[in-house]
């Protein structure tokens, strides 16, 4: 399963690319939604796309985000205040006497002042780091998608939920942020043949047990001892990786766009370092075609998938 990856998070990149054209108003509403308090996940990168807005629109959705940061900053100063607090209480206390308990705010208030650092530290910065365009389950990110005859391009979650399906079935089943092939007509046939989009994707990240990953028995492990492996295609080119996606409906509840990356069985060289799923990138003559399914006609769907990218994957331990 991919449970992470790199993407390119600036919409822009699909505008050049396919001709798309952005939702804009998708974009605003979940920027507002989220500087009201959804807690939606959206990386750097995706939020740094609209640093120089060029439309009027643009700029409500780079105000949005400028008040969603001014909240954050208030948020982290204060907990690095009330951490502050807490590490020189325990600290004082440690002076006369040891206690677990002062040992242990110790080490907290210590680890929470390092994050608070390190996210205030982001919000300020102007840079971009590799971490700003990584997604995980529950993040979002820019997919393209059919509407109309026309290539556009939506903010969706990664790990759909897909339309009539209760909203607890993001708890019930967290791995819904994959689609295996093997279930396409199963789980996802609500979506297969007919909401069908594309991610593009620089890098993807897998767990892999360090027992199949160092080739030795897994007695000599912790069993749920896990490493992180960093794929990429040895060519450096770019993945488009086949999504499905949906529209999630509820009485007094906002929309949900969300979706779900197809993985298959593996490559050799992704199976040897100890993985048994990947992520299927499709041809780029094949994306209109992908994005306009027929539900008639699944095996042209399959033959996509079948048809796929196949660049050899070299990994390396996750930094």
């Amino acid at each position: 399963m991919c449970y992470s990856a790199q993407i390119q998070a600036d919409y822009r990149r699909y505008v050049r690319t396919f001709g798309a054209h952005m939702d804009i108003e998708e974009f605003a509403r979940l920027y507002f939604e989220r500087a009201e308090g959804s807690k939606a996940k959206i990386p750097k990168a995706v939020d740094d796309a609209f640093r120089e807005p060029q439309t009027d629109a643009e700029s409500e959705i780079k105000a949005l985000i400028d008040r969603y940061n001014t909240d954050q900053t208030t948020k982290l100063e204060q907990e690095l205040f009330k951490q502050r607090t807490r590490l020189a209480d325990a600290e004082r206390t440690l002076k006369s006497k040891v206690t677990k308990a002062a040992t242990e705010s110790v080490r907290i208030a210590t680890a929470k002042i390092e994050a608070s650092l390190r996210r205030l530290e982001d919000i300020n910065r102007t840079g971009p780091e590799p971490r700003d365009s990584r997604i995980f389950p529950g993040s979002y990110a820019p997919v393209l998608v059919m509407e109309n005859g026309k290539y556009v391009v939506k903010p969706m979650r990664y790990q759909c939920r897909v339309a009539g399906k209760p909203a607890n079935y993001d708890v019930k089943y967290p791995g819904t942020y994959n689609a295996r092939r093997d279930n396409l007509e199963g789980f996802w046939k609500p979506c297969f043949g007919y909401t069908h989009g594309v991610m593009l994707v620089d890098v993807f990240y897998e767990n892999v047990k360090k027992a199949k990953y160092e080739n030795t028995l897994l007695e000599t492990h912790d069993r749920d001892e896990n490493v992180v492996l960093e794929f990429r295609p040895s060519n450096g080119q770019l993945m488009h990786v086949a999504c499905l996606w949906s529209r999630w409906t509820a009485p007094g509840q906002p929309d949900l766009l969300s979706f779900a990356a197809i993985t298959d069985a593996p490559p050799p060289e992704v199976e040897a370092a100890g993985h048994d799923r990947c992520i299927v990138p499709i041809k780029v003559e094949n994306i209109e075609a992908w994005l306009n399914p027929s539900q008639s006609n699944l095996n042209a769907m399959y033959a996509i998938l079948d048809d796929r990218d196949r660049p050899y994957y070299e990994h390396r331990l996750a930094a």
